[in-house]
């Protein structure tokens, strides 16, 4: 064959939607001498996106709709940790198109890194296991190994590292609303700490708290799998609510909304400012995010349990 009928090189590209997540429940139970704080939470991905793509390139890059230097976006530094650890040199050109809104508890930036974390182990075949990716994100960030596991819901445990995946196979309808301000989590945590008052082990707090918040998202679990919504306005709960609605009232305002609207539960999403509210049906919640203009909303469902794994006993912790 001459050289003239050669086919064209094609550069490989791949997509990965990176989803976000909410809280059904978020328990800080004390701050750990290392700084960071142990919490206990029963988090879930929904089907709101950030999309990245990845093609093959002999230098790093990462452009972005953020208005943010690389250096500083969680996918460069995903990017850099997981090259290092491979001991490649391999590069690539990475496109990250936001959606999830920043600073609003959704998980964007964590749900983002993770899936730089996967796309480039498939694109640089690489071979890294689900646990060695979980380990490597660990290190960047508290919510990325939850975004690394293979089902959308798990208790969380220690820092956001110790997952307990639970099978879920019923999907819910949430409207999702952002208030258009971002809140610091690490100002989130300060607050509380000083509302609480911590100690730096935070141990009594544990041991007066986990096994009665244990129970309460085994209550949550059964609920949601059973149907039973008008049972989860009680059950849900974030213990960063009382502190950042102190600072921003709208998000008690929009949880009032929402129930107003017909919502079965209103809860802030982790450390705000994002409110989610439950629907019986996605027409109920369509019509509800009409009253919330000019905000962000989408209305959206819960990512049920991954495929062949619908039937799979659920086994708390």
């Amino acid at each position: 064959m001459s050289a003239g009928c050669l086919a064209p090189m094609l550069t490989p590209i791949l997509t990965v939607n990176a989803p976000a997540k909410i809280n059904w429940s978020l328990y800080v139970l004390g701050r750990r001498d290392d700084g960071y704080h142990t919490i206990l939470s029963l988090m879930q991905r929904i089907g709101l996106y950030d999309t990245l793509t990845f093609e093959s390139s002999r230098r790093l890059e990462l452009h972005s709709d953020m208005d943010l230097p690389p250096g500083q976006n969680l996918v460069f530094r995903a990017a850099e940790m997981l090259r290092e650890h491979a001991g490649t040199r391999e590069g690539a050109r990475i496109t990250l198109r936001k959606e999830i809104p920043s600073g609003a508890g959704l998980g964007g930036g964590s749900s983002d890194a993770a899936s730089a974390l996967m796309g480039l182990n498939m694109l640089w075949g690489l071979g890294l296991g689900r646990n060695e990716l979980k380990e490597l994100g660990g290190r960047l960030g508290s919510d990325i190994p939850f975004f690394l596991e293979e089902e959308p819901l798990a208790v969380v445990e220690g820092r956001g590292e110790i997952l307990s995946p639970l099978s879920l196979a019923a999907s819910h309808t949430v409207l999702v609303v952002h208030p258009a301000l971002p809140v610091s989590t690490a100002w989130a945590y300060g607050t509380l700490d000083a509302a609480v008052h911590f100690s730096s082990s935070g141990s009594s707090r544990e041991l007066t708290k986990t096994d009665n918040c244990m129970n309460n998202i085994k209550f949550i679990f059964e609920a949601l799998a059973t149907g039973s919504l008008h049972c989860l306005a009680s059950l849900a709960h974030n213990d960063f609510e009382e502190v950042v609605s102190a600072e921003y009232p709208v998000i008690g305002a929009l949880k009032l909304r929402m129930r107003e609207q017909g919502a079965a539960l209103a809860l802030m999403s982790g450390s705000g400012s994002a409110v989610f509210g439950l629907f019986e049906d996605r027409e109920r919640a369509l019509s509800a995010s009409r009253s919330f203009l000019p905000f962000f909303s989408r209305v959206v469902e819960t990512l049920p349990a991954s495929p062949g794994r619908e039937g799979s006993p659920a086994v708390l912790p």
